[in-house]
């Protein structure tokens, strides 16, 4: 016995890591549906060792399905998610579209797991954004312990969080550099990300921070507490897959690195790295294909009464997208469905 699962998207990043990460955490799957856009109808994807091929989301019928994975953009999942949701499957969307809906929960399990229960407003359930997400999971344990003041976060997040055609501009620019006249010019982003960094991400609002910034602070006060002050600045920067963040962190009561470093290493999700010798933390190359949000770097920062610094870093296609709604699908049916 076990769940009728639809993947949608599933041809894209994110969807196959869904259909991966479903398979590795043996999710209890008794029927599986893949859907794409039109033009990729019939598209072979793998799960497990199946080979599925990809049905027409336009013409699909969510009726009897029971969770839907979204994997697609927001307008596209605009369209959609309401058509799955009114026919009784409860859709987890991976896009931007309705993380910010009061009627929507917006859910990391490791941190927020019992809001879960209130996607029967809508039967739609948000997955935040990729960098918010890792970041809370290193948050929560820490502000249960001594509640979190502010936090200021500089991001260094990878291409993939881009989708394909930024991993492929990426690989074709580095390879041009090399090769007079072959030189590929800059069109997934505004400038050059081969061997540069860029400090843009999304589009920019009125304040001068980009949406990218302004959804980490958003969420953040939405998953964990909004009294927490938030400022980030997110960069792109020239690594295919794995999200890294400098995380700073005043506290309103006093909290000792030691302890810090203790309470992380029990915490649900998180796996610390931290040794105060050459290679003694994790980078984003060694994160890639792990469930865990890594935390290493941690120390008082001495420019606050009750401060600490640390460095997260996560695989962005798994915990920032993929492994967090199947995680959410996991607590969906602990708590709120019944096998079929």
């Amino acid at each position: 016995m076990g769940y009728k699962i639809v993947v949608v998207g599933a041809t894209g990043n994110v969807g196959r890591e869904m259909l991966n990460i479903l398979d590795e955490r043996e999710f209890p799957v008794e029927e599986i549906a893949v859907l794409a856009s039109r033009r990729s109808l019939g598209t072979e994807v793998s799960f497990g060792d199946r080979t599925l091929k990809c049905q027409d989301l336009d013409t699909f019928d969510f009726t009897g399905w029971d969770i839907a994975l979204f994997a697609i953009g927001s307008d596209a999942t605009k369209k959609y998610a309401p058509v799955a949701a009114k026919a009784g499957c409860v859709v987890i969307d991976n896009s931007s579209h309705y993380r910010y809906d009061p009627d929507v929960p917006l859910v990391v399990p490791e941190v927020n797991a019992e809001a879960v229960e209130g996607y029967t407003k809508k039967n739609i359930i948000a997955n935040p954004n990729c960098s918010t997400a890792q970041m809370v999971v290193a948050l929560k344990p820490l502000h249960d312990r001594a509640r979190i003041k502010r936090v200021v976060v500089s991001t260094y997040q990878s291409v993939s969080g881009s989708g394909k055609d930024a991993m492929d501009e990426l690989w074709n620019q580095t390879k041009g550099l090399f090769v007079p006249g072959q030189e590929v010019a800059p069109s997934v982003y505004p400038k050059q990300i081969a061997f540069n960094v860029i400090p843009h991400i999304d589009v920019f609002m009125e304040d001068g921070q980009t949406k990218e910034e302004w959804k980490m602070v958003a969420e953040t006060k939405k998953i964990m507490d909004p009294s927490i002050k938030l400022t980030a600045t997110c960069v792109r920067v020239p690594v295919f897959v794995g999200h890294s963040e400098a995380i700073n962190i005043e506290f309103e009561d006093h909290l000792d690195e030691e302890e810090a470093r203790d309470i992380l290493r029990e915490a649900p999700g998180i796996l610390v790295v931290d040794k105060r010798e050459d290679g003694g933390y994790i980078t984003p190359v060694e994160c890639v294909g792990e469930f865990a949000t890594y935390v290493s770097r941690i120390r008082q920062d001495p420019t606050l009464d009750n401060g600490i610094n640390l460095w997260c870093v996560s695989d962005n296609l798994r915990k920032g997208a993929a492994l967090n709604a199947v995680q959410i699908a996991e607590v969906l049916g602990s708590r709120c469905l019944k096998k079929g």
